[in-house]
């Protein structure tokens, strides 16, 4: 009879009909019945839950009780179909399932006031007259899990109710906290009373409405001594780690449910002016978990450890917290014994004892399918983490160290144990190029996690600036042995900000949406870190441009260059654009075949503004991988179908006179004879020049720099032209949405720097 009452009482609950009866008649229904322990009635271990299929929701899916919303038929019909004949523990299970969902609807501004008020009543009448809590706490301790989840997660709604609408704390509950957390080791049955806490936590940070300072405060208070003991118990004073080697034993699930109120706290702590002991001993005394890292419990136990700590490094504070408050001293405080906690095991090999997942986290198991690509069978997730909880411990204390002297030692012993790490957990696949540069590590590691990632360039760019500004400050004047150094230094470390930014351009292809994506984004922190980079960029161009040169001299842009016979001047070949494929078959031996292993590149000299060049006609120099150039011209010389085409038959143009000059020890590519254009009699050559080329069915010019030395050497920057027209097009695309009142916030200083950025690049041409 009451399993009837309480599926009508379940199916009026679930679509939202008033409950019509007395308070009382529901309390009835839902008053636990637990004189028998419900874990040692056999029969009822053996009856499974009503199937989901027949209309029932799961009672391992608890969180979201109103996210669907059947039909009153649909209902009645699954409720038809089940058999009458039910064990108590599935009355049980359902009596559980009824409280949650009306706790949740009790909270719902959807809900009418009246059915709230009357679901209010119903939970007065179980805590103060049928003492559900204390029943609650008895089911806790089943043996049977899922009764003692649905117990623990209903008696977490419960006290959270009491919290939010009589503005106390349940003191029946607290008493067993106490007695639980401060028994422990004794009394090991700790991870119920580990999860209702956790659970109480996270609904409190859920809601939108509650002031949640003064409740967290109120919850966590007469806890707070308990926590940090407990704190102590399980993680130093009586761990053993051969009772956590197995992730389904008793010690281990109390390990799990800790590191699980850990990461609660830690989300929490920003709600209060004035964090308490349990929410910062983590930061405090973090050496504890940097051990248990290393030991010998089990690798799951170990990744929510490290995932832990990259939440702890990534956390932000609050942002209306003022300078000098007690909130960011404390902050300051807790981050400064992380950092220094981590640091100092990572310059002792910390790292390298970690042994890292042979087999990739996949959806639906362990087990990679055939032919899949784990980099190396290196747990990627584990490596990233670890990594970024380096990174970002240098950044904070570098950030706070007054000298370079500070610093130096430490970082570049840390970088080289980050670069150690790296390089046995990351093994080139057959068809990528070796790691040679190690600024490409960067972008190697945090590739496919783009909030990651921008967080450690980010970190790695502020530690280049702070040492920048200190060695400055040493040193009012840097010779260029002491500047060549340091260049060097930033590289052998791995953190100089033009490499690490061209690097990352390359694995995305110097496609400019990608970075307006990020920089949309609310994910990362990609905005502040091109911010950055870009006021850099503004101070030391000349280091970007070497850098730049370096990526083109040692990344093979251009690998071979075939021998060609100087011409005479006076056997140039001017033309028109009629004769201008005649005169590259007339003359081919004036020509140069450029092998390049990516590019495709076009020189042309057209008319502008900004240009040095004079004549009304293009220049046009065209090199393709393994093709001569006289194949491109003949290729490119047909414009009889071409509306855009920038040749006109009433100038004349001269090819340009080239030789070869042998490759030095850097493989650096040089043109002799600079470009010469004519119009009449007049010629000008071109120190330096950007030749625009207008494509076919296209309305912005690709650009290419050539830069002539004094002895009128040309040299072809490859790099340097992909990445400044990637941030032209980014400025472009940026402008264009801002014009249209898309761009979700004021680009205007972003803007202004990109532009500078595009006038710098324009000056050098």
């Amino acid at each position: 009879m009451k399993i009837s009452l309480l599926q009508q009482m379940y199916k009026d609950v679930l679509v939202g009909i008033p409950l019509a009866k007395e308070s009382h008649h529901y309390t009835s229904l839902l008053n636990l019945v637990v004189e028998q322990s419900p874990e040692r009635d056999e029969s009822c271990n053996r009856t499974h839950l009503p199937s989901t299929n027949g209309g029932i929701r799961s009672h391992q899916d608890t969180d979201m009780p109103d996210a669907v919303v059947p039909t009153t038929d649909d209902i009645s019909n699954s409720f038809a179909n089940m058999t009458s004949s039910f064990c108590p523990r599935e009355v049980m299970l359902l009596q559980l399932t009824l409280i949650k969902m009306m706790v949740a609807k009790a909270e719902s501004q959807e809900i009418e006031f009246n059915m709230r008020q009357k679901y209010r009543e119903i939970f007065v009448l179980l805590l103060r007259e049928a003492k559900i809590d204390s029943k609650l706490i008895c089911l806790l301790g089943s043996y049977d899990q899922l009764l003692s989840h649905m117990a623990s997660k209903s008696l977490a709604s419960l006290v959270y109710f009491q919290l939010k609408e009589e503005d106390t704390l349940n003191v029946t509950w607290l008493t067993f906290s106490l007695k639980m957390l401060s028994g422990f080791p004794v009394t090991t049955q700790v991870a119920e009373c580990l999860w209702t806490l956790t659970a109480i936590i996270k609904d409190i940070l859920k809601d939108e409405v509650l002031p949640k300072a003064g409740i967290l405060k109120k919850l966590l208070a007469p806890l707070d001594a308990v926590l940090e003991g407990f704190y102590n118990s399980i993680l130093f004073h009586h761990f053993d780690s051969h009772h956590y080697t197995s992730p389904y034993s008793e010690a281990a699930n109390n390990l799990i449910s800790f590191i699980d109120l850990l990461e609660a706290l830690l989300a929490s702590r920003i709600e209060l002016e004035l964090p308490l002991r349990c929410q910062r001993v983590l930061f405090l005394k973090v050496s504890y978990v940097l051990n248990l890292i290393t030991s010998s419990i089990h690798y799951l136990i170990k990744k929510k450890l490290i995932m832990l700590l990259k939440k702890c490094v990534l956390y932000k504070s609050r942002e209306d917290a003022k300078s000098g408050s007690l909130f960011l001293q404390n902050s300051y405080e807790d981050m400064h014994a992380l950092s220094a906690a981590v640091l100092q095991v990572v310059n002792l090999t910390w790292l390298n004892q970690i042994p890292l997942s042979e087999k990739a986290s996949c959806f639906g198991g362990s087990e990679t399918s055939p032919g899949a690509d784990t980099q190396g069978g290196s747990d990627q997730t584990v490596l990233r983490a670890l990594s970024l909880v380096v990174l970002k411990a240098l950044e904070f204390k570098f950030q706070n160290s007054a000298t370079e002297a500070e610093i130096k030692g430490d970082f570049q012993s840390s970088m080289s144990q980050l670069l150690i790490f790296w390089r046995s957990h990351v093994k080139s696949s057959p068809q990528s190029h070796p790691v040679v540069h190690h600024c490409e590590w960067l972008s190697l590691i945090f590739i496919e996690q783009d909030d990651d990632m921008w967080e450690a360039a980010k970190a790695l760019l502020l530690i280049y600036l702070k040492l920048d500004r200190l060695r400055h400050d040493a040193a009012d004047n840097l010779n260029q042995k002491e500047e060549e150094t340091w260049n060097f230094l930033t590289h052998a470390s791995g953190y100089n900000p033009h490499c690490i930014f061209l690097f990352f351009l390359e694995k995305i292809a110097f496609d400019s949406t990608v970075l307006l994506d990020f920089l949309i984004s609310s994910e990362t922190c990609f905005l502040e870190y091109l911010v950055r980079y870009l006021k850099l960029l503004r101070e030391d161009w000349h280091q970007f441009v070497d850098v730049c040169n370096h990526f083109d001299t040692k990344h093979g842009t251009f690998q071979s260059i075939p021998s060609v016979k100087p011409p005479h001047q006076e056997n140039q070949s001017c033309v028109t654009d009629e004769s201008l494929q005649n005169a590259c078959e007339q003359e081919p031996q004036t020509l140069i075949s450029l092998t390049s292993s990516q590019n495709y590149l076009v020189f042309t000299a057209e008319q502008g503004d900004n240009e040095v060049a004079e004549s009304n006609q293009s220049n046009s120099l065209v090199c393709t991988d393994s093709t001569s150039l006289l194949g491109s011209l003949q290729s490119l010389v047909n414009y009889d179908s071409s509306e855009d085409s920038e040749l006109e038959s009433d100038g004349k143009e001269c090819l340009v006179s080239t030789t070869q000059v042998p490759l030095n020890n850097e493989d650096e590519m040089r043109i002799k004879e600079t470009s010469c254009s004519y119009t009449g009699d007049k010629r000008n050559t071109l120190k330096s020049e950007v030749l625009p080329l207008k494509q076919k069915g296209s309305d912005t010019s690709s650009c290419l720099t050539c830069m002539a030395s004094s002895d009128n050497t040309i040299t072809l920057r490859i790099m340097l032209y992909r990445s400044t027209k990637c941030l032209e097009e980014l400025q472009k695309a940026i402008s264009r949405l801002q014009r249209r009142n898309l761009f979700p916030y004021n680009p205007s200083a972003l803007l202004k720097l990109l532009s500078h950025v595009e006038k710098t690049s324009n000056n050098m041409n």
